[in-house]
Parts: structure tokens; sequence; C-alpha cells
């Protein structure tokens, strides 16, 4: 490790406090910020110190690699350094942001292939190309020289920080950053814990540990591609059984809100797999309780599709006990729509979806930004107090992923429907001045809202109006005074909820 060549294309990244997280969590928290290493990941310090080490004659053969994306970065812009030709092959489902990143940095020297779902697929394919093409294999994880390359990350740790670090949180997908960090660490400080963090569907490292044996996963999840690994390698498995001091897991809503967590304190975006550390450590100091400790996380990447982030925005408020969402039913007759709106209060509303659809009932999908865990169960009770049945879906993966998208369609009792767009200004408030200026007469048989956090609410609205009263809700509108556009005869409209 120590005559490892990283810092050819390397460098040494910072070990920066993270206030917000720090005060919330009552530990010191640093971040190792390996996201900022110019492939925005760690993964460049093991490649580029494997092919460092390669004989001439195999860099004049070339190299291939099997990579989900960072390792892909490394090599290529090791390849286009020491003038090597290298083969990448990568998953089919790799965000384009990666694969664009590895053709630009690897320019005239790198050959993209895109074979399979995960990185073993695209590993196993790669094995092929190896002997048919006479190349040198330069793996992302179960190679010394790899593993040391990532072990460097733990040397400038305690370079950079004197005292004593209680705790070192480390991302897992085939084992090698934990690998090097945890040699390392326990060679020059036994007592620094290392804790490995795993998607709960990609945790082949924690399955393999308890089973004192390596454990290959027939799927693993993909939302953290970058440690989506299903057979951890043989070198860093047996190191991790050594170096290893305990596993955590953690799912899609708390990795994404670890991302916001970051964003919060850095103003940086990681990707997933590089948020798994931080989404981790804050289990963990939960789970055991932890106060005054000095805790580092590596944030390992930030490789993401700018088209996820909606995504993650939407169950960072979840995973982070921001937004709860429900089920309430309430009477199908004129102000009991209004009487629920009164009931929230001055809670923020971040979701509302419904539909007529019932003569008797109507059914409400409701999201409701929260403080803590325990705000969904106190709000379902008071639903319920109103005599609202409720159920609370906060955790409901089917709900969060597909139900609230769906809330809607046809209805046959939508009888004299109009369709309008609203703009509404995002203050409390304003949905109560639009339910007070509506005739009592008039039924809202469709309502639709989302806030994605801009300055005006988009609302889709239906309102049964009787023809002899159109002047009557033009006048409305006008004295409303929110922009709002007529959706009536939109052929979308028609074919779909009309």
């Amino acid at each position: 490790m120590l005559s490892a060549r990283v810092y050819d294309v390397a460098r040494e990244t910072e070990l920066q406090v993270a206030p917000e997280l720090t005060k919330r969590l009552g530990n010191q928290v640093l971040l190792k910020r390996e996201d900022n290493q110019p492939v925005f990941s760690f993964k460049l310090r093991g490649a580029y110190n494997k092919m460092a080490h390669l004989p001439p004659e195999a860099l004049k053969r070339g190299v291939i690699a099997a990579s989900a994306g960072n390792h892909a970065q490394g090599v290529a812009l090791a390849a286009a350094k020491m003038k090597c030709k290298a083969v990448i092959v990568m998953p089919l489902t790799t965000p384009s942001v990666k694969i664009d990143a590895v053709k630009a940095r690897g320019g005239p020297w790198v050959e993209v292939i895109l074979h399979g779902e995960s990185y073993s697929d695209a590993f196993q394919y790669s094995e092929l190309l190896e002997k048919k093409r006479g190349l040198t294999f330069v793996h992302p994880f179960d190679d010394p020289d790899v593993i040391a390359g990532q072990g460097t990350i733990a040397q400038e740790i305690f370079q950079q920080h004197q005292e004593p670090i209680d705790s070192i949180f480390v991302a897992i997908g085939g084992g090698g950053l934990i690998a090097g960090i945890g040699e390392y660490v326990k060679a020059v400080s036994p007592k620094t814990k290392v804790i490995g963090v795993q998607s709960v569907d990609s945790d082949a490292m924690r399955r393999s540990l308890e089973a004192n044996k390596r454990i290959e996963m027939k799927d693993v999840g993909l939302f953290s591609d970058g440690t989506a690994v299903k057979l951890v390698g043989k070198e860093t498995f047996r190191i991790c059984k050594r170096v290893v001091d305990d596993i955590i897991t953690v799912d899609t809503d708390e990795i994404c809100a670890a991302i916001n967590d970051v964003f919060t304190d850095t103003r940086s975006i990681l990707e997933p797999a590089g948020a798994l550390a931080i989404a981790g450590m804050k289990k963990y100091v939960e789970k055991h309780r932890l106060k005054k400790k000095t805790l580092v996380a590596i944030a390992c990447g930030a490789n993401m599709n700018f088209s996820r982030l909606r995504f993650v925005a939407e169950r960072a408020d979840v995973g982070e006990f921001r937004e709860a969402v429900f089920a309430v039913t309430i009477p199908e007759e004129r102000g009991s729509f209004k009487r629920f709106c009164e009931l929230l209060g001055k809670r923020n509303v971040t979701e509302f979806n419904y539909r007529i659809a019932d003569q008797s009932e109507a059914h409400i999908f409701v999201g409701i930004g929260t403080q803590k865990a325990a705000d969904s169960t106190t709000i379902a009770k008071h639903f319920r107090k109103a005599k609202f049945a409720t159920i609370d879906l906060t955790h409901d993966e089917l709900a969060k992923s597909h139900l609230r998208h769906m809330v809607g369609g046809r209805s046959t009792l939508a009888q004299d429907e109009l369709l309008y767009r609203f703009e509404f200004p995002e203050r409390p408030g304003a949905l109560m001045k639009f339910l007070t200026s509506m005739a009592p007469n008039w039924n809202i048989s469709l309502f639709h809202y989302r806030n994605h956090g801009a300055d005006y609410g988009r609302i889709l609205v239906g309102l049964q109006v009787p023809k002899n009263e159109q002047k009557k809700f033009q006048n409305f509108l006008a004295s409303l005074g929110y922009p709002h556009w007529n959706e009536t005869n939109n052929p979308a409209y028609r074919l779909f909820l009309k």
C-alpha cells in the first residue's frame, strides 16, 4: 500500500466536517470527499495503481475491465495517460452520465461495450473477451494492487485527523474499498471500527460473512448501481473476515435521505452508492445510541444522472421522516372536502390526489410534511378522531412507487365537469381561499397536487358546474386571482379521465 502509485492521476481529497449532520446526530461527523476526485469517484486510485504496476508488454497488448461505471472511468483515464488500449464492458443499466464520461476520458484509447443487467453479467462477458483478445484484466475490486490503491484513502484520513477516530463507515459492493481501508485502519488504529454499509437488496458481503463463505445472490437491486454486485471477490472476502467489525444495511429511502443530508452540508450531490456510508452511519448511530464519537463516512462517488434527482428528492422526505402519506376516506357530499382541508390546518401538504368514484365515499391520497417518524401515527389518529377512515401508507412501497401516480381515471359520476389547471402560490391558506370562494353547490370531482419545491404549486381541479351557472363560475375565476387554464377540451383529458 505504501508503494501505491495513485497520485499521478488522483488527488488527496478533503476530510470535511459535516456541520448539520454533526449537530443533528450529536457526534462529530467527517466526510472523506472522494466525490471530488477527477472522475468523481475513488475508483481512480485502484485502477491506476493496478495499471501502473503492469509490465510494458501487458500494457502494449491492452487491458480489459468490467464496471458499473466508476471503475471504468478510472481505467479510461489511466489508459489515456499511459497510451494503452482498453476495452471496458459495462452493464446495460449503467447511467448514461457514466458511459459518456468513460468515452470522454478515454477518447480513442477506449472501446466501450454494453452487456448484461448487472456488474456480474458484464464481468462474465469480459472474461470471455479477455481470453479471446489476449488482454490483461483490470479487476474493479478483487486484486491486491487495486485494494492497495483504495487503501490510500485510509492513509490520508489518519494523516489529516490526528485525534482518535471511533468508526469509519464504508460502502461495499465487491469489497475492494473496505478491504483496502480496513487493512490500513487495523494496522495503525486497531480500536477504530470499520463498518460496512450495503443496500438491503445488494448485500452479498453481509450474507457471505454470516455464512463464512462467499454467497452469490441471484438478483441484486440496481438503485445503488455502483454496488450492485452478486458475488464478492475471493481476496476481498478473505480480508473482510479479518478487518470488518460490522455491516449495516439501508433501504432506498434512507439512501435518498443521505444524499439530501450531504447536499445540505456541502451543496454537492452524491450518487446512491456514494451516499451509502452516510446512510449507514445515521442508522448505526440511532441503533447504538452513539454520542460524542468521531465518525468518518466515505463519500465515495457522485456520478448520477440528473434525471434521477426527482426520484431522490421525492423519496428523501420519506427516508428522513419529512413526509407521511395516507389514504383517507371521506363522505362523498358537498362540504366534506373543505372540512377535511380545514382539518389539515397549517400542516404542509406535499401531495393531494382525488377522483370521484362512488356516490357515498371519496378516497383521497394525501402527503403531509412531518418532523419525526412518530408524526405519521399522530396525524392518522387526528384524522380518525374526526371520523375519517385512514390508512398510513408511509412505508408502503406500492403506494409510494406506483399508486400515488395512478389515482384517478374515468368516472361516470362526473357530470357537468369542467377541468382547470391553476397555479397557486406555495403558501399557507392558498387552498382554503380557493375552497371558501367557491359556490357551495359546486362539487370537486377531481383534484391533483404535488409540491415539487417551486414557488408556485400546479394544481389540476375538476368541478361539477351546471350549465346555467357558467357565468357565475367565470366570475368566480376572475375574483380568485390565480392564473388558470381551461383543459376541458384537452384530448388527453378526454382519453383518460372523461
